[in-house]
């Protein structure tokens, strides 16, 4: 639905294209000397929350753990699975060089695992450092129909337990505490230290791997062969405990081995395979909230809160812009500012998210689900202003034009009043404002918005209280 309204002139366009940029906040407003007369007004924007049933898991990072949300005493829990990049045509070393203990000696040719771990490295957590939890390690399907296949979109609500062969059981355990225990202060404050939780598997876990390459090496030329032949991933469940969450950026699965360094030479090497969960991989989380519906209730305020909890609805007056003589006018500034009420004092309090997404409600899940950027039309980005508590998107006029057109366009394609279409099209003066993640090239351009899956929770000024859009109007001088 992108038909511009043929009434309106090209220079109207040229104006909306120049004056509107969503980074700035004077320019396109203009002087009587250019022979254009400016005017103001300002409007109320109805807001409301709303929940999200689910959001487009496709963030490179895993969340495991289960906390408790200090503003409703409601659990939220985080399970996830992944699956192992290799590289491609990776080669173990020769079947003749590989040592094997067959009775007690070490023999070559042999196949053999000395160990297998799968380490979790994490870069945040939320909660307590000493607490402790259990997590449970479950192998995934190779399966067809249970494999994560690379075109589909996982959202959080996922039921991840869909990819396990039937009567699954945990491979391996591990209780853990995000500060790891077992390691001395020394190597803790070091600067060469990962935060990681390192999970013991059998080591027949990893012989399995290693006999699939010298049964056939081809299944080893790429991630796509050796997810479906080899390895289609792993699955963690936080068990037992609560308290903590882990913000996970990477997983590595490790075989260890050892080989000799020529045929039936005197020197024996200790191996290494690391696989790791990587972007060129799926690894999708899978949240549970259980406080939602008690906040969607609360018109005191809106809220904003992660990971695929709540996000906040505008109603753009739009018909109220253009009527009361301003039909011809353009709308060269029009912002939006959304007030954020201070945080509870809490030690665990959730953090307030730094960037948000506006996007058109019935736009919104496309938008993830293609992977687009915002493009300053239906879609902008803004940033938490802390010094006045403040988000604002400075101009939103492209916005405003484009839904009007739209709606009068469509209404004549359907050869309905444009009352009558917007009744049959109740979003289309709606939007959603999103907690979001972002990043950029090099030069400076947005390259990915995906969803802020971190732990965030925030109350905006809205509900019953109205929120103002300030709109600045320009129009022809006539004498």
């Amino acid at each position: 639905m992108r038909t511009i309204f043929k009434g309106f002139t090209g220079l109207y366009f040229a104006m909306c294209i120049v004056a509107c940029d969503d980074n700035t906040s004077d320019l396109g407003i203009y002087s009587q000397s250019d022979g254009i007369t400016n005017s103001t007004a300002m409007y109320e924007v109805k807001t409301r929350s709303m929940k999200m049933d689910s959001v487009v898991a496709n963030s490179t990072v895993c969340y495991i753990g289960r906390i408790t949300d200090p503003e409703t005493g409601a659990d939220i829990s985080a399970e996830f699975a992944a699956q192992f990049y290799t590289f491609e045509n990776y080669q173990f070393p020769p079947l003749s060089q590989m040592i094997g203990d067959v009775d007690g000696t070490e023999t070559q040719g042999k196949v053999q695992c000395d160990s297998c771990e799968v380490r979790l490295y994490f870069d945040d957590f939320y909660g307590d450092a000493d607490n402790p939890m259990k997590i449970e390690v479950y192998a995934l399907s190779g399966e067809s129909g249970r494999i994560m296949e690379e075109d589909s979109v996982y959202y959080t609500d996922t039921d991840l337990t869909q990819f396990l062969p039937d009567g699954a059981r945990p491979i391996a355990s591990r209780i853990f505490t995000p500060k790891d225990y077992n390691l001395d202060a020394t190597t803790l404050s070091s600067s060469s230290y990962d935060k990681n939780v390192r999970i013991m598997l059998p080591p027949s876990f990893g012989k399995q791997i290693m006999d699939k390459y010298y049964e056939n090496p081809t299944n080893f030329k790429d991630s796509y062969h050796f997810i479906r032949n080899v390895f289609p991933g792993l699955l963690f469940k936080t068990t037992n405990g609560k308290g903590s969450m882990l913000s996970v950026y990477v997983g590595t699965l490790n075989i260890y081995y050892r080989y000799a360094d020529t045929v039936w030479g005197d020197t024996i090497y200790n191996g290494i395979t690391r696989f790791a969960a990587t972007p060129e991989v799926i690894q999708s989380t899978h949240f549970d909230n259980q406080y939602v519906t008690s906040l969607i209730d609360d018109t005191s305020c809106t809220y904003l809160k992660t990971p695929a909890g709540i996000c906040t609805e505008l109603t753009l007056p739009i018909d109220e812009i253009f009527a009361n003589g301003h039909a011809t006018d353009s709308v060269s500034l029009a912002n939006i500012t959304l007030t954020r009420y201070n945080k509870i004092q809490d030690k665990y309090q959730l953090d307030a998210p730094s960037t948000l997404l506006l996007v058109r409600k019935q736009e919104m899940h496309r938008f993830f689900a293609n992977h687009s950027v915002a493009d300053g039309r239906t879609s902008y980005i803004t940033n938490l202003d802390e010094s006045y508590n403040t988000y604002t998107f400075s101009n939103v006029c492209r916005l405003i034009a484009y839904c009007k057109h739209e709606k009068a366009a469509e209404a004549q394609k359907a050869g309905i009043s444009e009352e009558d279409w917007a009744t049959l099209h109740p979003d289309w003066n709606k939007v959603v404002v999103i907690p979001v993640l972002t990043s950029s090239n090099s030069s400076g351009a947005l390259v990915s918005v995906t969803h802020d899956l971190n732990l965030n929770s925030i109350r905006l000024v809205g509900g019953d209280t109205k929120i103002k859009m300030q709109v600045v109007y320009s129009k022809f001088y006539q004498e």
